[in-house]
């Protein structure tokens, strides 16, 4: 497994994951498979108790992945890359990630897998896979949900010292760990002055997947605003040049449906 993956620990989009995930690099470096390296952190750390991260092959043929999960409270996971971050947001959004895993798994159960999942069964997988969090001052998600980009990024600069972008989705990171300047989160953007929204740890992961679970119905709408999470000030120095955000490919003008959009509230 050694040398198969070369992750820059410091970078900023990695702030949340970097002690445990690093701790699990440096197992699959000396030769543990992933699933192996993602328990061993887990185990130490007191973690995910009464969960396993299994190998792939534990996975019976023909049975759906979240069905799995859900009946066996065991997590397959492949030796790659993905399922290395999948099993760092399991770490780190405990709570969060079962409340998805069930609700997938509730669908499948009443739907079957299909060959298309299904707008919630597609709403959950969004998230889970592209997914951030951004808590931020009201203005900041105003400017995002109109795509305003110049006023988020430009004139709004120094809000963003007061705003916290949190990756839930196990593809971002894979797809960050060589960065371009397209890459683009699913985002879901809580106004920091909202009343009883914590702002760190267990309790923001209980808050969010409580809000997740009750909003099912809102969620299957797809309540994500795109943010091309390079122009976040702080995370790429290209963007200390302001025509960074020039680029129309990257930060697109809004469409006439997404006015419609609607910053995410408590629950």
């Amino acid at each position: 497994m050694a040398g198969i993956w070369q992750i820059d620990w410091s970078a900023p989009w990695l702030a949340g994951v970097r002690a445990l995930g690093q701790q699990a690099d440096a197992l699959v470096r000396q030769g543990h498979g992933v699933a192996r390296a993602l328990q061993q952190v887990a185990d130490a750390r007191g973690l995910l108790a009464g969960w396993e991260f299994v190998p792939q092959g534990a996975l019976p043929p023909g049975q759906a992945y979240e069905a799995f999960i859900r009946a066996e409270r065991r997590i397959p996971t492949r030796d790659n890359l993905h399922d290395f971050f999948n099993g760092l947001i399991w770490l780190h959004w405990p709570v969060l990630k079962q409340h998805l895993n069930a609700m997938q798994a509730a669908a499948i159960a009443q739907q079957g897998v299909g060959a298309q999942r299904g707008p919630l069964r597609d709403a959950i997988t969004v998230l889970d896979e592209n997914g951030a969090l951004l808590l931020a001052p009201q203005r900041l998600c105003e400017a995002l949900r109109h795509r305003r980009w110049h006023a988020l990024f430009v004139e709004l600069r120094p809000l963003w010292a007061q705003a916290r972008v949190l990756p839930i989705g196990h593809a971002l990171l894979e797809k960050l760990v060589a960065p371009r300047k397209p890459i683009t989160a699913h985002v879901i953007c809580v106004a920091r002055e909202a009343a009883g929204v914590p702002q760190e740890g267990a309790a923001l992961d209980a808050w969010l997947s409580a809000s997740a679970h009750a909003g099912a119905c809102n969620l299957a709408a797809k309540p994500y605003l795109p943010l091309p999470v390079l122009g976040i000030p702080g995370w790429w120095p290209e963007n200390e040049n302001f025509s960074f955000y020039d680029d129309s490919l990257v930060f697109r003008a809004p469409r006439t449906t997404q006015a419609a959009q609607q910053t995410v509230q408590p629950a």
